[in-house]
């Protein structure tokens, strides 16, 4: 009688939906809460480190664009240079109004530097303690050509630029110890009391000035002895047509001698300003690259240690069924959502260092978009990365070596 033999038919494993392969690789994560949560700390600190890098630096750029935004970078200034001698150059006492009559020039104003005349806050102040203070003898227009504002007080006007009255820059303020303007408020300028009736904000475009006490240009002449030279000149002119009237300042100023006048263009200085911190950002950001490369090396030094601590659970898997894909599936599904969280949290940090600090500076709070995606990018790269090797390794395992494992 013929034995007839069936055979059995395969059976394909069974599926894992999207669902079953983010519960399963939890497990690990949720059976050792403290050990994911320190590798996860490091994945966050470099990512925070990146975003906040980032996001400050935006910051400080879009705050740079919205004072050069508001103070215009249509200002050319043109100062007294040095002569063929090496000795300190004099522009004419008329050079202001030769240059109001390019065309293209909005408007002109200047400052003249009044020589010894030291500046102190009381009599009674030795006189090498002058805290570097410069005296300027000033223009009515001054505060309109260079976007000057004051935090306290009020500018000269056609009554006070006779009289010993002066306006501080802000440094000036701080280093004479005067925090607001009163009408009992005096400094000492070459010898003569001078009421203080302002204060001026920090002044970006023409930041002599911030170190400087201006008074009325009738005083100084009077008063001081000042010669009536102006040693800076501030001019705006037509954005279209500025490097133009640029290229006739210094013969307009000192048609005699252009080459003792130096022409510039302060927001040249800010661009440059925003060009190093830039520079000094993307330092920074390599640190933070670095900070999260330490990170991914914790998330793979976690998949290591947690492959060999569940060897037996592997084995018990492997002998229900589950394939090696499956196996290298649920340890790098656990490696991306360590990353992930890390990333996650690392983000949110960053995002938040970023508005405090924009807050606390008074900038806007700019956090690019490809800063966060980017971020997130990285991390389930560096996730993947970490957990490929651990994943291999684990569905390597033969389930009886598995389980024989102590």
């Amino acid at each position: 009688m013929a034995v007839i033999e069936l055979e059995r038919p395969k059976l394909a494993p069974a599926r894992m939906r999207p669902r079953d392969v983010m519960r399963v690789g939890a497990v690990g994560l949720r059976t050792r809460p403290l050990r994911a949560f320190l590798s996860a700390l490091g994945i966050a600190i470099g990512i925070a480190a990146m975003v906040a890098v980032v996001g400050l630096s935006s910051s400080s750029g879009a705050e740079l664009d919205r004072q050069l935004s508001a103070l215009g970078t249509n200002l050319l200034t043109i100062s007294a240079g040095n002569t063929l001698t090496g000795e300190q150059a004099t522009m004419p006492t008329d050079a202001e109004a030769m240059i109001e009559r390019i065309g293209p020039v909005e408007s002109a104003s200047s400052i003249g530097k009044v020589a010894d005349a030291k500046v102190y806050r009381t009599e009674q102040i030795p006189e090498a303690q002058t805290n570097g203070i410069n005296t300027y003898a000033a223009r009515l227009d001054l505060p309109a050509t260079v976007g000057a504002t004051l935090s306290s007080g009020t500018w000269l006007d056609a009554a006070t630029e006779r009289y010993p009255a002066a306006v501080i820059g802000a440094s000036t303020a701080q280093r004479l110890g005067i925090g607001s303007v009163t009408v009992d408020t005096q400094i000492v300028v070459g010898g003569i009391r001078f009421s203080v009736v302002g204060i001026l904000e920090p002044v970006a475009l023409a930041a002599e000035l911030d170190s400087g006490v201006m008074i009325g240009w009738p005083v100084a002449e009077q008063r001081l002895g000042f010669d009536g030279h102006p040693t800076t000149l501030y001019t705006r002119a037509e954005e279209a047509k500025l490097e133009s009237v640029r290229q006739v300042l210094a013969g307009t100023a000192n048609p005699e001698a252009p080459n003792e006048v130096d022409v510039a263009r302060p927001s040249d200085a800010l661009a440059a300003k925003q060009a190093t911190s830039q520079a000094f950002a993307n330092l920074l950001l390599g640190v933070g690259a670095v900070a999260l490369l330490v990170g991914g090396v914790g998330v793979a030094n976690t998949m290591v240690i947690s492959v060999l601590e569940r060897r037996a659970e592997i084995g018990l898997r492997r002998s229900l069924g589950a394939t090696r894909g499956q196996i290298r599936t649920q340890f790098l599904a656990e490696s991306l959502l360590l990353s992930a969280l890390g990333g996650t949290g690392g983000i949110l940090l960053g995002t938040g260092v970023t508005t405090g600090y924009a807050l606390y500076s008074g900038w806007p709070s700019v956090v690019p978009a490809w800063a966060t995606m980017g971020g997130l990018a990285a991390t389930l790269l560096i996730g993947a990365l970490a957990g490929l090797y651990p994943a291999i390794r684990a569905s390597r395992l033969s389930p009886t070596e598995a389980l024989s494992t102590p």
